[in-house]
């Protein structure tokens, strides 16, 4: 056999492994993993209004705690509306709708999607700076939720699902073991945000405390720094 030929075949047995390599590394940089949004952009939310035919004292009055919803969809704005009581900014200075201790803003609140007109099925983080969502994971995951929350089933028949969790150490760096009691009462302030914004809306929610905390940051995708403190779905009434 030709030595020229000897040569080329040698190299191309030792070249070819290291062109599979190559192959497999562009080809995985090419796929999104699970979670990450970078490739999906934003959903702007509609302005939320300041002003409604609902009093204060009336939505204080009418506020119950709703388990059962009709089977319809919210509205984009609806939904919107929900969020921004629940963290919306409110002044230039960052303030929000909700209290925080030292204005450190502890809480995460996510969106879990299932039936909201013009928003397709996932899980969303909503962006108070701007007033968007950023999408987590793509896919309707109420029912894993629902399995997270000991199958309390309003948490898979409600069309959307807010859930508000928390990073901890925000708050307990300024505020020492003193900050976990802080935290919880930003939740809490911001829970009930969302129990008077929905009853002005003619919708209904329940404050969910039941679940597996664990369960609910692998359905939900959640980092590991986020642990989950509350879980409200909301449907109409």
């Amino acid at each position: 056999m030709d030595e020229t030929l000897i040569k080329r075949m040698t190299m191309e047995r030792l070249v070819r492994p290291y062109l599979v390599i190559a192959a497999l590394a562009a080809l995985f940089a090419l796929t999104p993993e699970r979670g990450t949004c970078m490739e999906r952009k934003p959903v702007q939310l509609p302005q939320p209004r300041i002003e409604s035919g609902v009093s204060l004292e009336r939505a204080l009055k009418e506020r119950r705690s709703v388990r059962e919803y009709r089977s319809a969809p919210l509205t984009l704005a609806e939904t919107g509306q929900l969020l921004w009581a629940a963290q919306g900014i409110t002044s230039r200075g960052g303030f929000r709708t909700a209290p925080s201790a030292g204005a450190l803003y502890p809480l995460e609140v996510y969106l879990v999607a299932g039936e909201v007109e013009g928003l397709p099925a996932g899980v969303y983080r909503y962006r108070p700076a701007g007033h968007l969502l950023e999408q987590v994971d793509a896919g309707d995951r109420r029912h894993l939720l629902c399995d997270a929350a000991l199958g309390q089933r309003w948490v898979r028949t409600a069309p959307a699902v807010i859930v508000i969790a928390a990073v901890y150490s925000r708050t307990t760096e300024k505020y020492s073991t003193r900050g976990t009691r802080y935290v919880h009462l930003d939740a809490g302030c911001a829970a009930e945000n969302v129990y008077l914004q929905a009853t002005a809306l003619s919708l209904g929610t329940v404050l969910v405390g039941a679940f597996g905390d664990g369960d609910v940051q692998k359905a939900l995708s959640l980092p590991r720094d986020e642990e989950p403190l509350c879980i409200m779905p909301v449907g109409r009434r």
